[in-house]
């Protein structure tokens, strides 16, 4: 009999009509369900996002919670799934009806990506931070595709609970691609008017005003920093942040704004390219960076725990200190100056996320994980 899943995103539903990272994984994470054989409802569309902190919006949220928590019993208790699975726990966002709803129906209660930040235990965000540890040291299981996240969990004594999974992604999709790359290429140049002789680098991020827009401002001193008749630089993205980011890449003739682009679109985009260039600051892991790998490009990307841990610096790109201007640069002028070399990583890219990051592998260890918890026995 198939193992059903509630699944649940507090942070953004993986129907919400504005793409993100974010979005991205939670309908990643929902395919490696389905693909290990399990049956995945989306019971509730519930955000408990506070952007600010405010404290008469968290009132509003947990309101809205606790209709929803009683909506969600009465409505799963005829019939109620084997497993609630929740995708980002944190601060900003903590899970509010999960660990209510999976105590109420007697169920496995599971967490990917949970956070802890003690430094949130004060000030705007401290009731929202005290919310995302009671759900993580609820939860029966947590996996976390960011490796910073986890001595923050151990510290709240649920370290014995957690499980490293790989960011992960379908590496055949992003590949396809790759075969028609001339034709792509070709279609690129025409639609932003770029020369075919010259290398390209992609960036890809929304358009926020967090630590997305101070990525994008970076990297316009990055690419104020090498001559611009050797290099085309396409930004990927839009958001309420566009304004400040165009002002800070000024006249720079050589870089080019494509604005929101359908799947399809970055793929095609991504094949085309020669690199993929991306400050990361302050960021977990990237789904971009991801895609990119996949479809054969070398990444210069800012170092941090999670870019660290689905790159191979020196073999399948270039890391560099985060926030270091000169740093990035010079990787960047080492890369357009050596298509050989950029060939060489953009194939070990392919190769390493096929090895590493593949959703066939990821369903495979969902598939084990979770039903250890559902088998007869395991029940709360």
């Amino acid at each position: 009999m198939t193992a059903r899943i509630a699944f649940h995103a507090p942070l953004k539903p993986p129907d919400h009509e504005n793409p993100s990272g974010d979005r991205r994984f939670a309908r990643l994470l929902i395919e490696a369900l389905c693909a290990g054989g399990f049956s995945v409802d989306v019971p509730s569309s519930l955000r408990t996002r506070n952007p600010d902190g405010s404290a008469a919006r968290q009132q509003e949220i947990e309101e809205m919670a606790s209709h929803e928590t009683s909506r969600l019993c009465a409505a799963l208790s005829a019939d109620p799934p084997d497993l609630w699975f929740t995708y980002h726990n944190y601060y900003k966002a903590p899970d509010l009806v999960g660990p209510a709803v999976s105590r109420h129906l007697k169920i496995p209660y599971v967490l990917a990506e949970a956070s802890h930040a003690p430094q949130r235990a004060q000030g705007e965000w401290a009731r929202g931070s005290a919310l995302a540890d009671a759900a993580t040291v609820r939860a029966d299981l947590i996996l976390q595709p960011n490796p910073k996240d986890m001595a923050g969990v151990e510290a709240l004594g649920a370290g014995d609970r957690q499980v490293a999974l790989k960011p992960f992604l379908d590496v055949k999709e992003q590949a396809a691609e790759a075969v028609d790359r001339d034709l792509h290429r070709d279609r690129f140049a025409r639609r932003f008017n770029l020369p075919r002789d010259t290398a390209w680098a992609v960036a890809t991020g929304m358009m926020r005003h967090d630590s997305k827009r101070d990525s994008f401002l970076l990297l316009a001193d990055v690419a104020d920093r090498i001559p611009r008749d050797r290099w085309q630089l396409i930004l990927v993205g839009d958001g309420p942040a566009r304004p400040d980011i165009e002002a800070a890449f000024g006249e720079q003739s050589n870089v080019r704004f494509a604005g929101l682009l359908g799947p399809n679109d970055i793929r095609s985009l991504n094949a085309a390219g020669d690199l993929f260039i991306w400050p990361a600051l302050k960021e977990a892991f990237g789904m971009a960076l991801l895609e990119a790998q996949a479809a054969g490009l070398p990444a210069i990307v800012g170092d941090r725990p999670g870019t660290r841990a689905i790159m191979q610096n020196g073999q399948t790109g270039i890391l560099t200190p985060e926030g270091d201007v000169p740093s990035m640069a010079l990787a960047v002028r080492a890369l357009i100056d050596d298509p050989d070399r950029r060939r060489r990583m953009g194939r070990a890219a392919h190769d390493h996320v096929l090895a590493n990051h593949d959703i066939a592998a990821a369903a495979t260890f969902l598939k084990q994980k979770l039903n250890q918890l559902i088998e007869p026995g395991h029940r709360q």
